[in-house]
C-alpha cells in the first residue's frame, strides 16, 4: 500500500515512519518526495482537522493520504488546549511558549490529569476512508524534564511511568503513544472493516 503522509511536522514524520516500519506492505511517502499545499487546521475537533487534511491533500496529489491531528487535553482546563495545542500560546506554534503557558495555568493546581489524543484518517482518491483513534493517559509534570520528543513531551508523564515522554525517549514513546494506538486502530480497520468505520 502506497501512502502519502499528510504532515510537514518533522517530529510527527519521524514517529509515524518508525511506527509504520513494523507494518508490512506499506510504502510511506512524505512531503519531501511529494510536495503538497498546507491545509488550515481550523476545525473544532481532531477528526475534522484530520479528515480535512487527508481529503484536500489526496485531491491535490491523486494519492492515498494518511493525515492525523492530535493534541493534549488537560482535565483541570476543561480539555484545553485540545485542538489548539500547537497554537496554545499563539500562531507561531512555539513549543516552549506553549509549555510555559500550560504550567502557568496549572500553578497551584493539584489535579494534573491529562491525556494525549490522536485521530488518524486514511483517504483514498476513490473516496474510501478509514478513521482510527488513540489516547494516552497521564499527568502534567511540575516542570519540563528531558530533551527528546517535541510538543508537550517534556511535561507529560504517561500513566504507569515516573518519567516524562521526553525523558523516556522515542523507543518507549513509539510503543505506547496515542499516535501509535491511532495508527494501529486504523490499520486494523483497513484490514477488517468497511470504509468510513471508526476504530479505537
Amino acid at each position: 500500500m502506497r501512502l502519502l503522509l499528510g504532515t510537514k511536522n518533522r517530529g510527527k514524520i519521524a514517529e509515524i515512519r518508525a511506527i509504520l516500519e513494523e507494518v508490512p506492505d506499506i510504502e510511506l511517502l512524505t512531503v519531501r518526495e511529494q510536495p503538497f499545499t498546507d491545509v488550515p487546521e481550523d476545525g473544532e475537533t481532531f477528526e475534522e482537522n484530520a479528515r480535512k487534511k487527508a481529503r484536500a491533500i489526496s485531491q491535490e496529489t491523486g494519492l492515498a493520504v494518511l493525515a492525523e491531528d492530535s493534541g493534549l487535553e488537560v482535565a483541570a482546563l476543561g480539555g484545553a488546549p485540545g485542538v489548539r495545542s500547537a497554537r496554545f500560546a499563539g500562531e507561531t506554534k512555539d513549543d516552549r511558549a506553549n509549555i510555559a503557558k500550560l504550567l502557568e495555568l496549572l500553578t497551584g493546581v493539584t489535579d494534573r490529569r491529562a491525556r494525549f489524543r490522536c485521530v488518524a484518517v486514511l483517504h483514498f482518491p476513490d473516496g474510501r476512508e478509514w478513521i482510527g483513534e488513540g489516547t494516552l493517559d497521564g499527568q502534567i509534570a511540575l516542570a519540563p524534564r528531558g530533551s527528546a520528543g517535541f510538543g508537550y513531551d517534556p511535561v507529560f508523564i504517561p500513566e504507569g511511568y515516573e518519567h516524562t515522554l521526553a525523558e523516556l525517549g522515542p523507543q518507549i514513546k513509539n510503543q505506547i503513544s496515542h499516535r501509535r494506538r491511532a495508527l494501529q486502530a486504523l490499520i486494523a480497520a483497513i484490514r477488517g472493516s468497511s470504509p468510513r468505520e471508526r476504530a479505537r
